[in-house]
């Protein structure tokens, strides 16, 4: 009886239809949209609140990595949508909950920061509002990150059951290149939305643009509009992309009743595992140090170009759209043209020693003042970021084992989105240190690209000691050991 019933759940396998191409390229809109509000918060309100606020960076930088912070729910999230339904549905009530309240927390987040500026304008440190407001904000950025993790690890989780081995790959190509395109489009669309150069003028002696009422009250206006269109698109996206995908193409009802489902991958339990095999521990090890190097510009960069350069607002976030369209350059081309021709682990590290000199360049530039080679360096950089992200990930591919594939995965997203977390923080606070040993910002700013350049090297020496046939003679024994201890 048991052998009938998996093979009449196969046969409603084969007669649920595929997801084609123009529906791959629709589940991508949820992608877009995620890189159109990174834009809004990395690439814009960080710069806001460091350049036009005058907030310290170290400030501004743990306030924003606090959506990253709450990234081990994103375990529970998955638990949750493997087990409850909500709204009727294993993963789509989760996403469309996440969408709406992850864009109205952005909106949120740019009225609280007016606040801020304005309480640590009059009265600094000393105004006990500006400590009200400060954590009321990265409250607010605490729920903007539950709500990305509401919405994007059922995504995942959607795409895995909506798919099948044979175009799974395919499937998530073009939704990671659609995330890139979001990010370029994002800072297109943000350019335009924000002050022109020739109304945002900024000289090194305004502190806080609370000193220029007229200015302040024309880029409150743009900033607020930008951020209420942006979300509210971004949430349209979101509904648009997952509408009726997975009522018509979902495997997960059929796949229950004939495989068992992971079980919740514990932190604990993803350390251990990550520890498990001498080869797993420096591979992530190698992720870890990649990580927080490629990531440390991020809160950075616009302020580096308003700063050094004297970039207005729109100016500084359309440098996101050179490194945005270097990244999905190199990640569309690195699969075909990269890989099959140097292999995985010699393309990661020409990926990281090309991101290592892309770093040179932007100082270079810094140090030229010449805003032409700065937006040539990001591209560069986008590049050398693709490169290494592809030939990371299909490296990581070789060293999963196939039993606990779910967990590796799931292990080193939590993994690169804490080290992107702690990137974050750690690029304001190496900025502000620049600050307070050298005079010129521009070597500030240096210190920090230094650090991620050194960084890059360093990840590139934890690579060199990867070897991949040792991790598949001896990984899989101990992986089961652990997993098996823990079931007892």
């Amino acid at each position: 009886m048991a052998s009938e019933n998996i093979f009449d759940a196969e046969d409603r396998v084969r007669n649920i239809p595929k997801v084609g191409i123009l529906t791959m390229f629709r589940l991508g809109l949820f992608q877009m949209g995620l890189g159109i509000m990174s834009i809004l918060t990395l690439g814009v309100l960080n710069r806001i609140m460091i350049k036009e606020l005058a907030i310290p960076a170290t400030v501004v930088a743990f306030t924003i990595a606090m959506h990253q912070f709450v990234a081990p729910t994103r375990l529970w999230f998955g638990q949750m949508s493997d087990s409850k339904k909500l709204f009727g549905y294993h993963r789509t009530g989760y996403i469309w909950l996440g969408a709406g309240l992850f864009a109205i927390a952005a909106f949120l987040a740019v009225q609280i920061t007016w606040q801020l500026g304005a309480s640590f304008y009059a009265g600094g440190w000393g105004n006990g509002q500006t400590y009200g407001c400060l954590g009321l904000l990265a409250g607010v950025f605490a729920l903007y990150g539950l709500a990305l993790s509401c919405s994007s690890t059922p995504f995942a989780a959607l795409l895995v059951d909506v798919s099948d081995e044979d175009n799974r790959s395919k499937l998530v190509g073009i939704v990671w290149s659609m995330l890139m395109v979001g990010i370029v489009i994002g800072a297109i669309i943000s350019s335009k939305l924000l002050p022109a150069a020739t109304t945002c003028q900024e000289t090194e002696t305004v502190v806080s643009i609370f000193s220029q009422p007229q200015a302040l009250a024309a880029l409150e206006a743009a900033i607020n509009r930008l951020f209420l269109i942006l979300p509210g698109v971004v949430f349209g996206l979101c509904i648009l992309a997952t509408f009726g995908i997975e009522k018509k193409y979902s495997r997960y009802g059929i796949r229950s009743t004939i495989a068992e489902r992971e079980d919740q991958i514990t932190f604990k339990r993803a350390l251990k595992i990550l520890t498990a095999s001498r080869q797993t521990g420096l591979f992530f090890t190698f992720l870890l140090v990649m990580s927080l190097s490629l990531f440390m510009q991020e809160a950075v960069m616009e302020p580096y170009g308003g700063e050094v350069f004297g970039m207005c607002v729109s100016e500084t976030t359309r440098l996101n759209a050179f490194w945005g369209t270097g990244t999905l350059m190199g990640i569309s081309s690195t699969g075909f043209l990269i890989v099959p021709r140097l292999g995985k682990q010699t393309t990661t590290k020409v990926g990281c020693i090309s991101v290592a000199g892309s770093m040179l360049l932007v100082i270079t530039s810094g140090f030229m003042a010449n805003s032409s080679l700065l937006q040539a360096s990001l591209l560069v950089f986008g590049l050398a970021s693709g490169v290494t992200t592809t030939g990371a990930i299909s490296l990581m591919l070789d060293l999963t084992a196939a039993e606990t594939a779910g967990t590796f995965i799931g292990a080193w997203g939590l993994a690169q989105t804490m080290a992107r977390a702690i990137a974050t923080v750690s690029g304001g606070v190496v900025l502000d240190i620049g600050k307070q040993i050298f005079s010129q910002k521009v070597l500030a700013y240096g210190l920090v690209f230094s650090l991620q350049a050194m960084g890059m090297l360093l990840a590139v020496w934890f690579l060199s000691r990867v070897n991949v046939k040792e991790f598949q003679t001896n990984a899989k024994t101990a992986i089961a050991s652990i997993l098996e201890s823990e079931l007892d």
